[in-house]
């Protein structure tokens, strides 16, 4: 067992006896503080900014919270056209009121039941929001995140994972623990990590049609890769 699986073990052990909290209130919970929480990744908001590819028009960003890897997008392409879906409306005023002038639209919705068209972006990005989902879930997203793309478009992931499989199953099982525990029904979404491996991730936008994946690692020593996948 990995010493960073038993840091978890004993840090979950610490909030045993706190309720899990649904998604939408959890970050509406802490709008104040979140931009200052989240400056950790600012490396890897400015490295998707600038990996989003030069001649791009259109983007969809999944779970956009207040924007912050928009921030950087917007930095290198002014012009482009974003559509930008969260659960939380407190988390997208934020963002409309940072960019008033750019061409936005803003859409309070769950992401995986929203549709998002056919061939209707020339890019996607998701930053840190999938890691609370499951293999299932993530591969209808995958999928339609891949018809919703152009024809040579491109999928931009930044997410955390798991280091190995036992300490992905640990964390489903424990999520699953405390559902039943506060008996929390299995279609409300919790704010609760339960991250894949990089090659689950990897297979299952693969499985989703993604041919061309690329993977790399803008923060030395940490555990998030950013993932690239072409619709070739």
């Amino acid at each position: 067992m990995s010493e960073e699986l038993e840091n978890i073990k004993r840090w979950l052990k610490s909030i045993e006896d706190e309720p899990l909290e649904q998604m939408a209130d959890f970050f509406a919970a802490r709008i104040g503080d979140y931009e200052e929480h989240m400056a950790h990744w600012a490396k890897l908001y400015e490295e998707m900014g600038k990996k989003v590819p030069e001649q791009s028009r259109t983007l969809l960003d999944i779970g956009c919270g207040t924007g912050l890897e928009l921030d950087e997008i917007f930095r290198y392409h002014p012009e482009i056209s974003v559509t930008a879906v969260d659960l939380s409306p407190e988390m997208l005023q934020v963002l409309k009121e940072k960019h008033p002038n750019k061409n936005l639209r803003l859409i309070t919705a769950d992401y995986f039941l929203e549709p998002f068209g056919t061939e209707s972006y020339d890019v996607a990005v998701s930053f840190e929001t999938l890691h609370h989902y499951t293999a299932e879930k993530k591969l209808q997203l995958f999928q339609k995140v891949y018809k919703c793309l152009k024809e040579g478009g491109c999928y931009l992931e930044v997410d955390y994972v798991a280091d190995d499989d036992e300490w992905g199953q640990f964390l489903m099982e424990e999520c699953a623990r405390r559902r039943k525990k506060w008996n929390i029904p299995a279609e409300q979404y919790v704010h609760f990590d339960t991250p894949l491996t990089l090659e689950h991730e990897c297979n299952l936008l693969r499985e989703a049609g993604f041919t061309d994946i690329d993977v790399s690692w803008p923060l030395e020593g940490d555990g998030t890769p950013m993932i690239l996948a072409s619709k070739t």
